[in-house]
């Protein structure tokens, strides 16, 4: 099960303040904190470059070098090695985005060449004037560019050679470069665990007051233990259970120290049903979020759109994220179903943006899809609203071609449909009067089918927008369009 985080600036209560107007715990955590720091480096320094890690034999090592007991040490193990472990996924995460960069550079280079090599030789023709067909790549004047189309595509290319050979460079180098680690300052971390009393042997809370057991470096200095009175964690949803494991971890942040708890959350009553009963699909844009409900037999019941401002400061675009999520569980709490989302991955698009239009690279680089996911996942769970995610593949086409013209609705609300109904298991067969001028192989999938049609409706001039798919009333046209030319 997942875990929760609550985090807290830590209280000074004036009866507990000294003359130097600090608690005896931010004392403790002030003094203890360069320990911590300095047996994490050299955890992080053994991970990364020495032998066979064994837990024990290190921990030991730590008891001995710093001072610390058992427990205090297996914090400084947990916390070095989520920091090696989040570098390691760090580079290989960089390293694939370098290599989707230039998978996409080398496509479109290769695209970009072809086309130039088909404009020249339909120019090599005699009589291309008297050409039915046209050229895919006129020679004309760009306003724009003041220069021949031709001319500022091979300019175009040249710079895209130069930034796959950087690409290159960079990816070969990363290969080897070793990875570093920072361990920042102010920070002590204490594991916890679901066997000892309070969830944890060396810092037990009840609730109200905290009491943390003092390594034997500092016994001298602050005693056995120290004690604060941090108060609860004020939650409109508490799911901070009384028993089970709690990890705590202190950090000084923006001029004080912050307490954070880590736990797994208790459970809270189920608002929604299973997807069998229905469910809300929901489209996530940038600018905003389209919603669909159907019934138990894949029928619309109710559409709609929740707006949502992109671009904003992160605070704002938080609470904006959070207002808009809030509407979905108020939705999904109504009609006691789930909510469906798309399973997508905006890091392959993102790897495109250089070839990309510069509207479309800043719409995409100002989508927090992360974020949105992350509090999504968050505020539906805590409130008892179950979270399904589904492959989204041609869910746009399909809504725009099936359901867009039949409902009347927009785009995102038809894609949200689709979302809906692909959770329930329904049909996604498309209506016949497509299938009357375009071919379905019954041995493939569906999705099969799509494909073949999104590649037409690019190639074709009756389509150019998707407002233009409430005015097509017969598609013909896909006759004019084999295979071999989508």
């Amino acid at each position: 099960m997942s875990t929760l985080t609550y985090c807290k600036g830590l209280p000074t209560p004036e009866s507990e303040m000294n003359v130097l107007g600090q608690t005896e715990l931010e004392m403790f955590l002030q003094a203890y904190a360069p320990i911590f720091r300095s047996a994490a480096i050299e955890t992080v320094n053994h991970l990364l470059y020495g032998d066979e890690f064994n837990k024990s034999q290190w921990n030991t090592h730590l008891q001995k070098t710093y001072g610390i007991n058992k427990r205090h040490a297996n914090g400084v193990i947990s916390f070095a090695k989520g920091r090696v472990d989040a570098a390691k996924t760090h580079r290989e995460l960089h390293i694939k985005t370098i290599v989707g960069k230039i998978k996409s550079i080398e496509k479109w280079l290769k695209s970009s060449e072809r086309k130039l090599k088909l404009a020249r030789k339909f120019y090599a023709k005699k009589n291309w004037q008297d050409s039915k067909t046209g050229c895919n790549f006129p020679l004309s004047i760009s306003l724009k560019y003041r220069d021949t189309n031709w001319s500022n595509l091979r300019f175009q290319i040249h710079g895209k050679k130069r930034k796959l050979s950087l690409f290159k460079n960079k990816l070969e180098h990363l290969k080897v470069k070793p990875i570093r680690v920072w361990v920042p300052h102010g920070n002590v971390f204490i594991v916890g665990s679901k066997d000892e009393s309070c969830g944890n042997q060396v810092a037990q809370w009840d609730g109200q007051i905290i009491k943390i057991r003092v390594p034997e470096c500092l016994e001298s200095r602050f005693g056995k233990t120290v004690s604060s009175s941090i108060g609860n964690f004020d939650r409109i949803i508490f799911r901070l259970p009384s028993q089970g494991s709690k990890t705590w971890h202190f950090f000084y942040k923006n001029g004080r120290w912050v307490a954070a708890v880590q736990f797994t959350p208790k459970a809270v009553k189920q608002q929604s049903q299973t997807v069998s009963y229905g469910c809300i699909g929901i489209d996530m844009n940038p600018g905003s979020i389209g919603w669909a409900y159907v019934d138990n037999e894949g029928n619309l019941k109710a559409t709609g759109q929740i707006p949502l401002q992109m671009g904003l400061p992160s605070g704002k675009q938080d609470a904006t994220i959070v207002d808009a999520i809030l509407q979905l569980a108020s939705l999904g709490i109504s009609f006691e179903c789930p909510v469906i989302c798309e399973e997508l991955d905006f890091s392959d698009k993102k790897e495109r943006l250089g070839e990309e239009s510069r509207k479309y690279a800043r719409m995409l680089s100002s989508w927090a899809y992360s974020r949105f996911h992350e509090l999504l996942q968050s505020i539906l769970s805590n409130r008892g609203v179950e979270l399904i995610t589904v492959n989204p593949a041609y869910s746009s086409l399909i809504g725009l071609v099936k359901y867009m013209k039949m409902y009347g609705l927009s785009s995102a609300t038809a894609a949200a449909l689709v979302i809906a109904r692909r959770a329930m298991r329904l049909s996604e067969k498309p209506q016949s009067s497509i299938t009357a001028y375009a071919s379905v192989n019954e041995d493939k999938h569906v999705w099969s089918f799509w494909s073949q049609l999104n590649k037409k409706i690019k190639r074709s001039s009756e389509i150019n927008r998707r407002h233009d798919y409430f005015t097509v009333s017969n598609w013909s046209f896909l006759d004019n369009l084999s295979d071999g030319e989508a």
